[in-house]
């Protein structure tokens, strides 16, 4: 079980000094995060997403974490490859360059992006955009691994060219792929690569995704194997605030997670702008979620749109994600029955403060991890 930090940059107040301190904090939580056990920190992609996210250039903040470190994992969860956003070549290139300064470090998800408003910024319509990701993706491990690269694609033509460096990965670094729908994650498991899941849907939607893909996977062919190193994993989202006041941590954590709902909402559905309920208890934000969660399935089903995990899960209140150490054991070890490889912790949700995370940090890297740490030795023992 791999155990990791992701990170949207999240903010309430996006003045240039409060959007500056977000970024030194995520850098000052990482460190914590490697010097507490952490395995990896994943970074988003998202452009045009005010509030919601501005991590916009992950390839910056991960080079600069890089160098900070010396043992954490650096993660893109994910790249988005539409190609006027991020031309393969130049992705290629990216990704090599960090993997050798980071001595091999890096993890490569990929993706597309979410919202019209962020296809818009580049010149594309978002429901265009799949079959030239599709192209870019399975492009760019080729330009990472072959001496020349020449493509003529329909959407990406390349002229023969050498591509350089290549990473200190060989063949590349791991390959994943954001899923959020059954389709994604039939995809991730035929092209053979890793799944990141990414949703607040808990251990009974895992288990469920857990199974889609991992049929897929078992079942893939050959020759629609993505990149020169097949990767089974599959890594869940899992939100939480892990403090010795249990009241506290719901009351911190349930009203990070409605802000992330609501900034989530005003982007993706033209909801009202976030704020953040100071006064509000756990009762109220849990109250909230659940309305806004019952509004989204009758929107969905009066415009006689199929209702998925993917429109309702962050409206999900998951118990024990947010309490104590031994609340988050008992969640974490939920995900792993699920068949979680990894979790994906999202500590960094509007209105949470840099001082809580931290403490969910060190709480968890020292009674969290150590106890699953145990597990795995005494299983390793029990087989020896």
């Amino acid at each position: 079980m791999k155990f990791s930090i992701i990170y949207e940059a999240q903010m309430v107040d996006t003045s240039r000094k409060s959007e500056q301190q977000c970024f030194h904090d995520m850098i000052e939580q990482a460190m914590l995060a490697e010097e507490v056990g952490f395995d990896t920190v994943w970074a988003v992609e998202h452009t045009a997403l005010t509030q919601y996210a501005h991590m916009s250039a992950p390839e910056t903040f991960l080079a600069f974490l890089a160098g900070k470190t010396s043992r954490l994992g650096i993660g893109h969860g994910v790249v988005c490859l539409p190609p006027a956003m991020n031309h393969p070549v130049k992705v290629a290139e990216r990704i090599a360059t960090l993997d050798i300064l980071s001595k091999g470090r890096v993890h490569f998800g990929m993706g597309k992006g979410g919202t019209q408003q962020e296809a818009g910024t580049f010149g594309y319509d978002l429901n265009e955009l799949q079959p030239m990701i599709e192209e870019s993706m399975k492009l760019v491990p080729k330009i990472m691994v072959q001496d020349e690269i020449e493509h003529d694609g329909q959407y990406i033509k390349i002229p023969r060219r050498p591509i350089h460096p290549k990473p200190q990965q060989d063949p590349h670094p791991p390959l994943y792929y954001a899923c959020t729908r059954e389709a994604t994650l039939q995809s991730a498991g035929n092209w053979g690569i890793g799944a990141l899941v990414l949703g607040f849907g808990g251990p009974e939607e895992i288990a469920r995704k857990n199974a889609i893909y991992r049929e897929h996977f078992r079942n893939r062919k050959p020759e629609d194997q993505v990149g020169f190193r097949p990767t089974e994993h599959l890594a869940a989202l899992c939100p939480a605030t892990v403090l010795e006041d249990r009241e506290k941590a719901r009351r911190i954590g349930l009203r990070g997670q409605r802000f992330f709902a609501e900034s989530l909402a005003y982007w993706y559905q033209g909801g009202p702008k976030p704020v953040v309920y100071e006064e509000a208890t756990a009762e109220d934000s849990e109250r909230w979620l659940q309305q806004g969660k019952e509004a989204v399935v009758a929107y969905l089903s009066e415009e006689k749109i199929p209702v998925g995990s993917e429109h309702t899960s962050n409206y999900e209140v998951q118990p024990d994600a947010y309490g104590t150490p031994e609340d988050c054991i008992r969640y974490v070890t939920r995900l792993q029955d699920a068949g979680a490889d990894e979790i994906l912790f999202l500590f960094q949700m509007g209105g949470i403060p840099h001082e809580v995370i931290l403490e969910t940090i060190r709480n968890i890297g020292e009674k969290v991890i150590p106890h699953f740490r145990a597990q795995e030795a005494s299983r390793k023992t029990a087989a020896e």
